[in-house]
């Protein structure tokens, strides 16, 4: 016989502050929740030390030679100031690029603009479309490295023509052009047709400026400390990849990047297993390593962190990844990490099963509430054990509008991340505050937030650009040369 049913209440939510961000090293009180409302009044985080060695970021561009004049344009129309006219109540008006980021935006000398032929058919080369495209490319980049001081990010354009070539079951141009970046050391802006014909102006001067500003090594912001996290932080994020063809792949690549704790990324890691996969199909499903590959990816990350910070150890490590952590990779994390007093393992997943509606007094008797017309706040968090809770990055953030309310996209009801911490202690708020904050920290849009942490962002991007191009060697990568 069943047992009588019992009543049940979920576990009383928290609401975490948004996460202040930096726009100087040296004034704490140039601090704002809003990136680009930070950016308008304090300037870039690097603003001293990137105008100190240059006073301007120089543009290349490779593509078609039809499209040579609308790259310029383009590139000049960075340069003047635009009201919104979408996202009115998040977006402020753009101010031109010198205004915002306090040097210059320039055309590269003639020596650094390629133009390639109007069809993928008149490239030169042998074999197919795909293998033409890539021998383009990668000429391309290679006589740019022959004029490298005189450019900082070359803007590449793939027309939508070319589409059947540039997207293939086993060829991806813009995840092989990354790859010959990182080969080259060029950090490039891939632009398709649609850029040429964006209505919202404003939108796109403030993705395409912050983009190239950071490309060209600028820093627009960071982190603001973060109450309760302990002084010499840092976090670590994960992804992984099998390489080329799934069905005959035997061994795992491992992207990580570290960050310090204002969330400033360093270098993409990427490391090639030694033990080879047993199950293949388990590692379809949650590609893991073996306890001695693990120790080996985080030593050589930690030796990064240590390169930057004096030698100096942190005093607690957050190890962020998308999967559950086997056994066998925890005793490898604390193998590597063992002068690392303090160590977090997470694993930060989508919760599909959740989803979260505000109420509001409804000012009647019955009933008393009633749904709000926005979702719940962003930084809502429910503990669901002492080991996992749940936290809508995703949701209502009144503090970055200017008309009081503001839900990033406007669609659907947000459903949460759910943290799962497999190994560490202490406050399961701490942890989801440090992954909110971390959301805010994708250089690579002008949103307010990103879906999931940049820990697990940009070490995904990495793991993408190896998994379609199985010959990046496995080395440190600086992360801009992927965004």
């Amino acid at each position: 016989m069943a047992s009588p049913a019992h009543a049940s209440r979920l576990s009383p939510f928290t609401l975490l502050d948004e996460p202040l961000l930096s726009f100087s090293p040296s004034d704490a009180e140039q601090v704002d929740v809003h990136p680009l409302r930070g950016l308008v009044n304090f300037g870039p985080y690097s603003k001293g030390s990137f105008g100190g060695y240059t006073s301007q970021v120089r543009i290349a561009t490779v593509g078609p030679e039809s499209a040579f004049k609308a790259r310029g344009v383009l590139m000049a129309s960075l340069r003047g100031s635009y009201r919104p006219s979408d996202r009115l109540e998040y977006m402020p008006p753009y101010p031109g690029f010198e205004a915002l980021f306090h040097v210059r935006l320039e055309s590269a000398p003639a020596g650094a603009h390629i133009k390639w032929p109007d069809s993928l058919s008149q490239l030169p080369g042998d074999g197919t479309p795909q293998e033409r495209l890539f021998q383009a490319m990668d000429a391309a980049l290679r006589r740019l490295d022959t004029v490298r001081n005189e450019f900082d990010v070359v803007l590449i354009h793939l027309p939508d023509s070319w589409a059947p070539a540039t997207r293939t079951k086993f060829f991806d141009a813009h995840d092989v052009l990354k790859a010959l970046g990182a080969k080259y050391n060029i950090p490039t802006q891939v632009l398709n047709d649609r850029v040429f014909k964006f209505n919202y102006k404003a939108s796109l001067a403030w993705r395409l400026a912050i983009a190239l500003y950071v490309k060209a090594a600028g820093t627009p912001w960071k982190l603001a400390p973060l109450k309760g996290v302990p002084a010499d932080t840092a976090y670590i994020g994960l992804a992984y990849a099998l390489r080329g063809d799934q069905r005959n792949a035997h061994y795992v690549t491992c992207c990580s990047q570290v960050f310090d704790m204002d969330g400033g990324g360093m270098q993409f890691v990427a490391f090639e297993a030694r033990d080879p996969v047993v199950d293949i199909s388990e590692a379809r499903r949650n590609p893991f390593l073996s306890r001695d590959d693990m120790r080996a990816v985080l030593a050589r990350s930690l030796a990064l962190y240590q390169g930057r910070n004096g030698g100096n150890l942190p005093k607690r490590l957050v190890i962020h990844k998308t999967t559950a952590f086997k056994p066998e990779e925890i005793e490898g994390a604390f193998d590597a990490l063992s002068g690392v007093p303090e160590i977090e393992c997470i694993e930060v997943g989508a919760s599909f099963c959740w989803r979260g509606v505000w109420l509001i007094e409804s000012g009647r008797a019955k009933p008393l509430t009633k749904p709000s017309g926005y979702p719940v706040p962003r930084g809502t968090m429910v503990v669901r054990s002492g080991n996992s809770a749940l936290i809508w990055v995703a949701g209502n953030a009144p503090e970055v509008s200017n008309k009081g309310d503001y839900y990033q996209g406007k669609k659907s009801i947000p459903k949460p991340l759910q943290l799962i911490r497999h190994a560490g202690s202490g406050s399961l708020e701490l942890i989801a505050h440090e992954a909110m904050a971390l959301t805010k920290m994708d250089w690579n849009n002008d949103a307010l937030y990103d879906p999931v942490p940049v820990s697990i962002r940009y070490s995904q991007r990495l793991a993408r650009t190896i998994a379609n191009v199985p010959d990046l060697p496995g080395n440190v990568y600086p992360y801009r040369l992927f965004m």
